[in-house]
């Protein structure tokens, strides 16, 4: 991943591992991984350890504590977009069992299926987003660089 750090890639004990990871897609967004992994405790605690079912319960008295909270990256958009990704989480594991088992739903899948379908799903998900989550669990990915010309505007399409 040339220009980027590289984050770490392993695969998630469970679900809320998983919903830590929507989360870091989610935040990463426009800012660099290191400025994201800083603050990373601050999410942490902020998102109550990445609990589902409790982020999946917080209201708008939450998102406004959430937006005057300096440890954490301070985007109403985002913060309200995890909240909602924690309820489509909560809704994947009641009908499949788990997250993991919701990707195993994709095998089969061309990447750039997998990843549309993940970018409909999560709100505040892109093509980048994906890329991001899917590497850092351990899903297959196309080469970075190959991957990286055909989605930059000007560098292949």
């Amino acid at each position: 991943m040339a220009d980027y750090i590289i984050p770490p890639r392993a695969v998630p004990k469970d679900d809320k591992g998983y919903f830590e990871k929507i989360t870091q897609a989610v935040f990463q967004a426009g800012f660099s991984w290191e400025v994201i992994r800083a603050k990373w405790p601050g999410f942490a605690r902020a998102f109550s350890g990445f609990d589902i079912e409790r982020v999946a319960t917080f209201t708008e008295d939450d998102v406004e504590r959430l937006l005057e909270d300096r440890d954490i990256v301070r985007n109403g958009r985002k913060i309200e977009a995890t909240i909602g990704n924690a309820r489509v989480c909560r809704d994947l594991i009641e009908e499949y069992g788990s997250i993991q088992a919701y990707l195993r739903s994709l095998d089969g899948l061309e990447y750039e299926a997998r990843s549309r379908a993940l970018c409909k799903k999560f709100k505040f998900m892109g093509p980048m987003g994906a890329y991001f989550f899917f590497y850092s669990v351990g899903e297959e990915v196309p080469p970075w660089e190959e991957w990286r010309a055909a989605n930059t505007p000007g560098r292949g399409r």
